[in-house]
């Protein structure tokens, strides 16, 4: 199982959210999580960010290697295994190759333990290929009208299963209103609130993870028929 997770604007959450997601699945059964963003060593509390990783594989073209991607990957807690982004740089494939390598890396993927992805806000060819491949692909956006304009002109957006709302206090626009300006089904909501950004600027999220942002990743996975929905 695949689960893609993006945004088409930058400091949406999506990062956290797949962290959380990742760590939500990992108490069940092993779990993957896949960083094309680059931002969940730190958000996972790493010492440093690991120099190799998903970028590289991708570097290689869709005739790499799929075993060589579990050597690539660090265990950063209980069940849960981080395939990093490796290199700072975008793989330098023409954009033809890049999208057949990220659908060759989505499809291995799909293999072996359930796997989260960390895509970010899909720029580049690859990333997007791998949310055209996954099983599910959801859209994360804050209840911010430039976040919700991006997503309606975003053809990523036609192929999702539903869209996680991250609540802000003092936002006019609503939750509905992103749901029916979309289309898409509010699968979940998460509500921003100091523990969860003090843990992630703690690097707690594992050992520690707020019962909010859990209780939010559940709800996605229960929405998507993943897990089952936690009783009240």
């Amino acid at each position: 199982m695949l689960l893609a997770l993006w945004s088409p604007k930058g400091g949406s959450g999506t990062s956290v959210l797949a962290a959380a997601t990742a760590l939500a699945l990992a108490r069940r059964a092993p779990a993957r999580l896949v960083d094309l963003a680059g931002d969940q060593p730190a958000l996972l509390g790493l010492a440093s960010d690991p120099e190799r990783g998903a970028a590289d594989w991708l570097d290689l073209g869709a005739g790499a290697p799929v075993e060589a991607l579990d050597r690539l990957t660090v265990e950063v807690g209980p069940g849960l295994r981080l395939l990093p982004r490796g290199r700072a740089t975008d793989p330098a494939l023409a954009p033809l190759a890049a999208a057949e390598a990220g659908a060759a890396l989505a499809v291995a993927l799909r293999d072996g333990s359930p796997t989260v992805v960390d895509v970010g806000t899909a720029a580049a060819p690859a990333a997007r290929a791998v949310l055209e491949v996954a099983d599910h692909s959801v859209v994360v956006l804050r209840r911010c009208y430039l976040a919700l304009r991006r997503a309606v002109h975003a053809s990523a957006t036609q192929r999702v299963d539903g869209v996680v709302v991250v609540e802000e206090q003092g936002r006019a626009l609503g939750v509905d209103e992103i749901g029916d300006v979309l289309g898409l089904r509010v699968l979940a909501q998460i509500p921003w609130k100091p523990p969860i950004a003090n843990a992630v600027d703690a690097g707690v999220l594992v050992g520690r993870p707020p019962e909010p942002l859990t209780r939010g990743a559940e709800a996605l996975l229960a929405a998507l028929g993943l897990v089952r929905r936690r009783a009240a």
